[in-house]
């Protein structure tokens, strides 16, 4: 799966490493990504997310049904997308 947070849609950014010398190569900055499972109270199974940790704090703020509906509707993540454990 790509490295990407299906709650805020962080993706790895690209950057330059530069050596004491300035010399520049190409490397990515890859975002906190970590595998978290919540119970989905709306439709009472539990459900697997990527997310990284900024991802964690809005679903602590908003609430996990909103902060879901947020984020389909921003285009971040389908409903297919989302993992069904059980």
């Amino acid at each position: 799966m790509s490295k990407i947070c299906q709650i805020t849609g962080k993706k790895a950014m690209i950057g330059n490493n530069v050596s004491h010398s300035k010399r520049r190569t190409k490397r990515t900055f890859d975002v906190n990504l970590f595998n978290k499972k919540f119970y989905y109270v709306e439709q009472e199974c539990w459900i697997s997310l990527s997310l990284c940790a900024n991802g964690l704090r809005c679903i602590n703020k908003k609430g996990l049904d909103a902060a879901l509906n947020d984020a389909v509707a921003k285009g971040y993540c389908d409903w297919k997308t989302i993992k069904v454990i059980g």
